[in-house]
């Protein structure tokens, strides 16, 4: 088992909020037309996080429009990053929950950072088609 299984154990409530919440992200990213949408399960494979939401942009305005809607989005479902990076350069915007990690990427910096290669033991999760 991988170094996920080191962190306490979780109540299933706990666990189908989390899930919950990095649905309302992936809706949220597509009503803004973010592509390649893309949610890690890392829980067997990471510690630090359970979940990568992955998405692009193909501006910098519309990548910081998908990041403004999700975090408006999770806002109204009372939950608040715990941390933002990159907004204003706006090429990887990283919205830190704890529980997931949102990464919208500019088309460029996400063929550079490569995520889905880094973490490609990491199993894949179904988003909803209408998502």
């Amino acid at each position: 088992m991988g170094s996920g299984a080191n962190k306490k154990p979780r109540s299933q409530s706990e666990v189908l909020e989390t899930e919950s919440a990095v649905m309302i992200a992936a809706h949220a990213a597509t009503d803004k037309k973010a592509t390649d949408l893309v949610v890690l399960d890392l829980r067997e494979v990471a510690s630090f996080t359970e979940y990568f939401l992955i998405c692009t942009g193909a501006s910098t305005r519309q990548v910081q429009a998908i990041s403004n809607s999700v975090e408006e989005s999770l806002l109204e479902n009372s939950k608040r990053p715990l941390h933002i990076e990159g907004y204003s350069s706006a090429e990887w915007i990283l919205l830190d929950y704890g529980d997931f990690i949102v990464h919208v990427f500019s088309q460029a910096s996400r063929r550079f950072y490569d995520l889905e290669r880094l973490w490609r033991d990491a199993p894949r999760v179904e988003v909803g088609s209408d998502a």
